[in-house]
């Protein structure tokens, strides 16, 4: 391992920037968020650099850098385009004892800046150890697309009530892990993703109840996620995510294989698929079955071609749902009739030629 990954908090320390341009702007937007100090050395500086650094509380210093422009800063950024500057810098901040990066000089480094995912307070870093900041900036974009964009809001909810979970738990950290391991597992978390955080302070304090009783309290949870026209890069975060904490897949005929098989590994999967006076299941025992395995405690993901709501008979089965008070959650998917248009380049509606859509089908309940 060539590097130490930490994290550093910069937040009100005197932070310093040797470099007035877009690059040094670049690295300035980062320190600002973490809520450094930025105090800029450049001969000439980035207006919005400027602007930033002054909101933050630190100085300008309009000139060439200079050895002493080190003292009394924690953490030193050299973002110039002349070599021998950059050099000295580095030079200068080691025989400090300082850190120090040096852009797109991995060698004067002895600290480097990762590929970032920021979801405060979760932070995820990846990092080539300079070797290739490519490389690090696609594994990114591909952790990027498994984590909710509002993933912070389920670690502040953690976090408002881990001293009280410890406290109740007696500190014990077996206890403590396991509780969060299986709230993290549970509808509760998915209620905090949704918005709903009513609905999921009532669930933690009744789950969390149900461990001090030592009942079971946690409840299955029916996913009607829509699986899109068959190309799996049509899928939405929500339902890749939903996909992979099923404990159980009820797919259809019009759900492509490679679909089916990002769902998670030891899933339980029952085929459900239904052709012209062909079904797997009738509708009713599909029905029955979403709730028999959702009482029973599962997570039950029922996968359909399309969107749920359009032809995908999403409306009987929720109806089913409520009536015998089993939580659930719907997806979007894209439903056949746009994708194939946008695949051929039609565009469904068009302000000179087409202001309505309609779709309809040949096969009624009872046709």
């Amino acid at each position: 391992m060539d590097y130490l990954p930490l994290c550093f908090k910069v937040k009100k320390r005197s932070c310093l920037i040797i470099g007035g341009g877009t690059i040094a702007y670049r690295k300035a937007v980062l320190l600002n968020k973490a809520g450094a100090t930025i105090n800029v050395v450049a001969p000439k500086i980035d207006p919005k650099l400027a602007d930033l650094a002054e909101q933050s509380g630190g100085v300008l210093t309009r000139r060439e850098y200079h050895s002493d422009d080190l003292q009394g800063h924690i953490f030193i950024i050299g973002a110039t385009d002349i070599e021998p500057v950059n050099q000295r810098v580095a030079h200068d901040a080691n025989a400090l004892g300082l850190l120090v990066n040096i852009v797109d000089s991995p060698d004067l480094c002895n600290v480097i800046f990762p590929a970032l995912i920021d979801r405060t307070p979760l932070l995820i870093s990846v990092s080539s150890s300079g070797a290739a900041p490519v490389l690090a900036r696609a594994i990114r974009s591909q952790i990027e697309s498994s984590v909710a964009a509002n993933i912070g809001e389920l670690g502040d909810f953690i976090a408002e009530r881990r001293s009280a979970v410890r406290v109740a738990l007696d500190n014990s950290e077996s206890r403590v892990r396991e509780f969060w391991e299986n709230m993290l597992d549970s509808e509760i978390s998915e209620r905090v993703l949704a918005g709903r955080n009513d609905e999921a302070d009532k669930l933690f304090n009744q789950y969390l109840k149900g461990v001090l009783d030592k009942s079971d309290v946690m409840k299955g949870e029916v996913y009607l996620v829509g699986a899109g026209p068959g190309d799996p890069d049509l899928l939405t975060f929500k339902a890749l995510r939903l996909m992979q904490r099923a404990d159980v897949v009820l797919y259809d005929r019009l759900v492509a294989p490679a679909i089916v098989d990002m769902t998670r590994r030891d899933a339980e999967r029952i085929y459900v698929g239904k052709a012209r006076s062909n079904h797997a299941l009738p509708q009713g025992e599909i029905n029955q079955l979403l709730i028999d395995l959702a009482k029973a405690g599962n997570k039950v993901v029922r996968l359909k071609g399309g969107d749920p709501f359009i032809f995908g008979r999403g409306g009987e089965e929720i109806t089913a749902l409520i009536e015998k008070k089993i939580p659930f959650q719907v997806v979007p998917g894209i439903t056949a009739a746009a994708g194939c248009a946008a695949y051929a380049g039609i565009p469904l509606t068009h302000r000179e030629l087409s202001q309505s859509v309609r779709f309809v089908t040949r096969h009624p309940k009872n046709g």
